[in-house]
């Protein structure tokens, strides 16, 4: 079990799921400083950086996810959520970036809770745990090696 979770959490290490979370917390401490969201994400793609926590291959119309973890912040407190948060949605929609996803859901209410920025990469391992147990305690269950039925394509 605990190789397992090991493992699972290695992954999180990567630019795809833990990096993506820190960096959407880089991105909303660098707008809280800034003048306005869109000149922020408009230098970043003229230097030819990527921008996290926008779009979603799953979710096309929106990560349901970011949605909920808004809510939440918002049960903080109005004044725990950035009152340039509708604006960076829209900059990020008229620029074809996409909706937020869940990364950035992470970071928003970190921000929030006034946690180390961080710290969403964590949640996001808490929040994964559950179903990395099942998934052991399912393949133990089995007595032979499951495979996944889904398919990566490489997005």
């Amino acid at each position: 079990m605990y190789a397992c979770v090991s493992a699972a959490l290695a992954t999180f290490s990567g630019p795809k799921h833990g990096g993506a979370c820190d960096r959407c917390a880089a991105l909303l401490s660098e707008v809280a400083r800034s003048t306005t969201p869109r000149s922020v994400l408009a230098a970043r793609m003229q230097r030819g950086e990527s921008l996290p926590g926008f779009g979603h291959p799953l979710y096309p119309d929106g990560d349901p996810r970011f949605h909920l973890l808004t809510l939440v912040a918002e049960g903080l407190g109005a004044e725990r959520v950035p009152a340039w948060l509708d604006e960076l949605k829209r900059a990020a929609a008229e620029m074809g970036l996409g909706s937020p996803n869940c990364d950035m859901g992470l970071a928003l209410l970190c921000h929030a809770l006034r946690a180390p920025s961080d710290s969403a990469v964590t949640l996001f391992a808490i929040g994964r745990m559950a179903g990395w147990l099942a998934h052991v305690r399912e393949q133990r269950a089995q007595g032979f090696l499951l495979r996944p039925r889904g398919r990566y394509v490489g997005r």
